[in-house]
Order: C-alpha cells, then structure tokens, then sequence
C-alpha cells in the first residue's frame, strides 16, 4: 500500500522562526519528484522555493496563499508508493536555508491521471501485490508568468488569481499595470438597472486609510530599525569633501579597457582601508558580557532599494578583494536583489554598512545603524558646486560624507579620524596607496 508522508517547513536558517506562502506550485493531486520545488514562500531575509525531500503523488496542502507558518508545521503529505516507501523514499539531505543540498532542475507540475482523463485520487494507488506502470506525466501550465514580488502582493491583497490575467509585458509577462487594471475592473460598481425603494445613509466616513500590515521583509526592517533606536546611543558627524579627483581617477580606469569599476566599489576600497586603521567601527557591543567586539574582518553591507522595501546585500571579506571584485560582487547582490532571489545568506553577518542616498538626489542623512553593527557611511550626491581649490574659487565635484556610530564603542576622535580618512581619500586617491 501506498505511505502517506508528512513534510513540514524545513528550518530555514539564520534564526528564522516562520514565513509566509506566497505561491504553491502543485495541487493535490499531482505527482511530484524527488527534491522538486513545491512551494514557493517568503520570509524575513528572503523569497526561497522550498523542496520536497518525497516523490509522489500530492494529498493535501495546509495553508493558503498570504498564510504564515510556523517552522515545523505541516505544508503538505504525499502518498509514496510501495517501491519508493524504503530507502528512496526520500532525498535524505537536509532542508536548511533555501533547498537541499543538491539544486534540482525545475519541472513542470504533471497530474496522475488515468486512461478516461480523470485525476487519480491518492486512494487509487494499486495494492503492493498488483505493481501499476507509472502514471504518464502530463504537463499542464507552467509558472505564472510574473517577475515581481510586489506584483504577486498586490494579486494577492486584492483577491485576484494570476492565472486568469494575460500579461501585457514581453512574452506575456503580468505587469504591475496588468493587476492594476483588473483591480480596477473588480471593484467598478455594477450597474443598476433601478434605484432602490428604501434609501440607505452612507456610512460615516472610515478614519484610517489603507493599513499596510508589518510582516515579511517590512516587517523584519521595522524590528531592526526600532531595536537599533532603543540599544544604539548613536551620534553622527560629516564633512564636504571635493570628489574631482575621484572621478577623474575613476574615468582613467575605465578608460584602460578591461572591466569598468563602478563608484560603489571605490568608495567601498577606501570604507575598507579606513577600518583597517580604526577597527573600533568594525565591531559590535555584547550587552550581556559588556564587551565590544572587534571583528577580524569586513562584511560589508549595502543599502540597495527594491520593490520589496529596503534591504541590505552583504559582500563578504570585503578587505580582501580589489576595485574589480567589489565591482562585480555589487553588480551580482544588486541584481538579486531586483528580482527577490538574495538568499537569507546574502543579507546577514555584516559588520560595516555603505549606504549611498545619493541615488535618491539628496545630499545628506541621518541613517539608522544596522543593528548590531557600530557604525554607517553616507554618501550624498556628487554634484558641480563652488569650492575653493589651490586659493582659488572653482566649480568641483562636491559630495557630503557622513558617519553613524555606536557612541559605546568609541568617541568622536575615533569617528572624526575615520571620516577625515575617507574625505581625504576621496580628495586624493593617492592618499589611500600611500596608506596601504
């Protein structure tokens, strides 16, 4: 006879407890392989497709689409048959993080189905002593077509199923318009043919807007950023500095032919080469045993905007790589970050966080620290400002820095010494290989 066998929600690493199902990817009735993706959820660092470790044929799924579940409770149960109910049964790896250990090509979801067409229910399986040939897979559509995660929200904050929408976008891609519009049609009011007998009084005008409830990665960032106010006696400090030379340095490099270096990653060499000579920013204060910690390397964080909300990717051994290396690091966590597939790897164990507001046109802030860092670089906009150069009055490139710090873990000599370094590395590029 066949084995019905539970899957629960894997633990999911990096001390997350829960999350959200945004899309099932089988039915209950379809079979499913071995490792194959069966649901796609989304949690506070991440969206993750979450394996079955079980092939077989699907009999119930426990939770609908915006449900959020604990780790450990059931997602789904699928029938195994007699011959895969040993020791094939399962894939055996261990589902932490995003997968098993083993990435598996994605399928397409197929239905059992009998020689009349109808879906076998998993009650049907044949008794161990009449073995049955495997069902013919049949496939059925593939995934939605949609690429933003804001989109899937919005179908599903409004009721709509995705699968009945056709895309506007290339190859049929559902666009946020897409939804929009049919959010739109849903609610028009229907039209009445006569006006009601009894008239009734509109209701009193509702006092609260639209309520965006705190959950997933919204709401991960508004308990990091609350948890920072209250622990982090932070101060700030800042200072203009003349990036001419910066740019100009970096227009030459580019120029040399080869990969281009973006100016994330100059600003992140001299971040790097600043904390090598005031480790105390590269820490973080253990409250319990009323220590800093001054951490060996640099993880470097940076804040990057997606339609997700704000989230913060983090290159590794940030001081051991070189402009071109950051380079392509930033250009591969930004791109992850647009299409919602960081890991909850990518955004967790930083130690120092680059935050460049200047993209948004401004030319100062007062960041939150990124708890339970010690310390933000801003970076404004570089725009042609006035500023006296060698006595005289010139038009240069001018960009405001700032620092964010832990006062614990250090005071504004400290500080102040830091952000002099990287003014005057941005000022002159030299200064930063004199130092190294």
């Amino acid at each position: 006879m066949a084995q019905v066998l539970e899957f629960k929600l894997p633990d999911l690493g990096e001390g997350l407890t829960e999350a959200e199902i945004v899309r099932w990817l089988v039915r209950v009735g379809d079979v499913v392989a071995i490792d194959q993706p069966v649901v796609e959820v989304e949690t506070a660092k991440a969206m993750v497709e979450v394996p079955c470790p079980y092939g077989g044929v699907v009999t119930a799924r426990f939770g609908e689409e915006g449900t959020e579940l604990p780790v450990g409770a059931p997602l789904l149960t699928v029938a195994v048959g007699p011959a895969s109910a040993g020791e094939d049964a399962g894939s055996g790896n261990v589902l932490v993080g995003y997968g098993t250990s083993e990435a598996p090509a994605r399928r397409r979801r197929v239905r059992a189905t009998g020689a009349n067409g109808h879906v076998k229910q998993a009650a049907q399986a044949p008794p161990a002593s009449t073995p049955a040939p495997s069902p013919a897979p049949v496939p059925v559509e593939g995934p939605v077509p949609v690429i933003s995660p804001l989109v899937r929200r919005l179908a599903r904050d409004g009721g709509l199923d995705l699968r009945e929408l056709s895309g506007s976008g290339p190859e049929g891609l559902i666009l946020r318009a897409d939804v929009e519009n049919a959010l739109r049609a849903k609610d028009a009011p229907a039209p009445v043919a006569a006006e009601p007998a009894t008239r009734v009084s509109p209701a009193a005008p509702a006092r609260d807007g639209l309520r965006v409830p705190l959950k997933g990665v919204r709401g991960a960032v508004a308990d990091k950023l609350s948890r920072s106010r209250r622990e982090i006696p932070d101060a700030t400090c800042w200072v203009d500095a003349d990036a001419t030379e910066l740019m100009r340095a970096r227009a030459a490099m580019n120029a040399a032919g080869g990969p281009k270096i973006s100016l994330l990653a100059l600003l992140a060499r001299i971040c790097t080469a600043a904390l090598t000579r005031h480790p105390e920013l590269n820490s973080y204060v253990d409250t319990e045993a009323r220590e800093v910690v001054q951490l060996a390397g640099v993880h470097l964080g940076f804040a990057a905007q997606t339609e997700r909300g704000l989230v913060v990717p983090v290159v590794r051994d940030a001081h051991t790589r070189d402009a071109q290396s950051l380079t392509a690091e930033f250009a591969r966590l930004t791109e992850a970050a647009r299409t919602g597939t960081l890991t909850p790897g990518d955004l967790t164990g930083g130690t120092f966080t680059l935050n460049n507001y200047g993209v948004f046109g401004v030319d100062g802030s007062t960041p939150i620290i990124n708890h339970p860092e010690a310390a933000m670089l801003g970076v404004g906009r570089i725009v042609p400002k006035p500023w006296v150069h060698e006595g005289e009055l010139a038009v240069r490139q001018v960009v405001q820095l700032s620092l964010t710090f832990d006062h614990r873990v250090c005071d504004g000599g400290t500080a102040g010494g830091f952000l002099r370094y990287v003014a005057d590395c941005v000022e002159q590029p030299a200064v930063l290989l004199r130092t190294l």
